[in-house]
């Protein structure tokens, strides 16, 4: 049976996603389905898809409620190779963007929007780059990790940090280096995680800190997409990364470069431990129907 799919692709700074509305949960997506949908030869083409689906129609959503109430809504996130992913930083504010210009929800400038995810329950508020989401509490990983990478010269130290999903990241010495780097070719971690690693690539501005704001740049080759122009809770993770390494005195706010743009990052304390918030653009950039 030919089921027709009503879908529109969004992008935050170049990372792209197939986003569609299935509010009830009746068309639950399958890796084949996912791939055949993000594929950018003979699909729609994508980093990613994502399924906006009521949270009370999910076991994950289930526990996003228990969490949340006001959770209505779950980002059902896939990789382009159809694996499940906890959480998008980019992904979760062109979400944001979805429901409120299908009319599925209302944000207005000061309001919250919370949205399930399977890292659990994320907030999301307008500001003027476009939408700010916070992250929650980021973790700090001892694991000692090496990392190699085709066209670089020797394997370098990577730091792990998880901000809902996994990251290593690694601090190269110049420009040259980071546009040197073919991340066409997959990073190899020593260990390698269980479950795979997002890893982000670093270098800093010189000078480092302008007007108190942290400037850095990064390439990024993502778990279960490959390089990416842009990934959001590795940018969170590159300067969380870079903060640890420049020590007491460092800021707290931060603007990474990507090749797809700019977002920035912040970290701030709460109640339950220093929290990290991504902001940025979101934009829908065409919708259409596919046979599927």
């Amino acid at each position: 049976m030919t089921t027709t799919l009503h879908f529109t692709k969004g992008q935050g700074t170049g990372n792209d996603f197939v986003l569609f509305a299935d509010p009830e949960g009746e068309f639950p997506l399958d890796a084949d389905t996912v791939r055949a949908l993000a594929d950018r030869h003979f699909g729609v083409g994508g980093d990613g898809v994502i399924r906006a689906v009521r949270s009370a129609h999910l076991p994950a959503g289930e526990a996003a409620l228990a969490e949340d109430p006001e959770a209505e809504w779950f980002m059902d996130y896939y990789n382009a190779d159809g694996s499940v992913a906890e959480m998008c930083g980019n992904g979760i504010r062109v979400f944001a963007r979805y429901l409120t210009e299908r009319g599925l929800a209302s944000l207005d400038r000061g309001e919250t929007l919370s949205i399930g995810t399977r890292a659990g329950v994320r907030d999301v508020q307008r500001n003027a780059t476009g939408f700010q989401v916070d992250l929650g509490r980021w973790f700090l990983d001892d694991t000692e990790t090496t990392v190699r990478a085709r066209d670089l010269h020797a394997a370098r130290p990577g730091l792990g940090i998880s901000v809902g999903n996994p990251h290593v990241v690694v601090a190269l010495a110049s420009n040259d280096e980071l546009d040197g780097l073919d991340l066409s070719y997959l990073p190899v971690l020593d260990p390698s995680p269980a479950h795979g690693a997002n890893v982000e690539f670093v270098v800093p501005s010189d000078p480092l800190v302008i007007d108190g704001v942290g400037h850095i740049r990064m390439r990024v080759h993502e778990r279960g997409s490959g390089e990416t122009l842009s990934c959001g809770t590795g940018a969170v993770a590159a300067a969380l990364a870079t903060r640890h390494w420049a020590g007491a005195g460092a800021p707290h706010q931060w603007r990474v470069d990507v090749p797809g743009g700019t977002v920035g990052v912040r970290m701030f304390p709460a109640e339950d431990g220093e929290h990290v918030s991504l902001s940025g653009p979101a934009e829908l950039v065409f919708s259409g129907e596919l046979a599927l």
